[in-house]
């Protein structure tokens, strides 16, 4: 099994700029793709970007040009660079890890001010 530690959320001025990190233990050589969804208040999860073992990448729309998904291997963590954010952005957000399951983080709350 795999557990996910997620750190970095806060409360951050619209523009401003934030780092997540999810670290990753257990079985982390099984880990076929890690990233992170967001979910705002009464709305449902959304994917945001993933990064895969073999060093794939993608982004939802959304965010592309502003999200950086990138990993330390030797840390086992995979982190979530966002710059100029929006008040849009507030969510709560969940590292998640795919193996033959998904496994999600406790989820980090970014509030994103006007």
């Amino acid at each position: 099994q795999v557990q996910l530690v997620e750190s970095g959320g806060g409360l951050v001025q619209a523009g401003g700029s934030l780092r997540l990190s999810c670290a990753g233990s257990g079985s982390i050589f099984s880990i076929n793709a890690m990233g992170w969804y967001r979910q705002a208040p009464g709305k449902q999860r959304e994917f945001i970007a993933l990064i895969t073992s073999g060093g794939t990448i993608n982004y939802a729309d959304s965010v592309k040009g502003r999200f950086t998904i990138s990993r330390d291997n030797a840390k086992n963590t995979v982190y979530l660079q966002m710059n100029r954010l929006k008040p849009e952005a507030t969510a709560v957000y969940y590292c998640y890890a795919q193996t033959t399951l998904v496994t999600w983080g406790q989820g980090t709350q970014v509030t994103v001010s006007s």
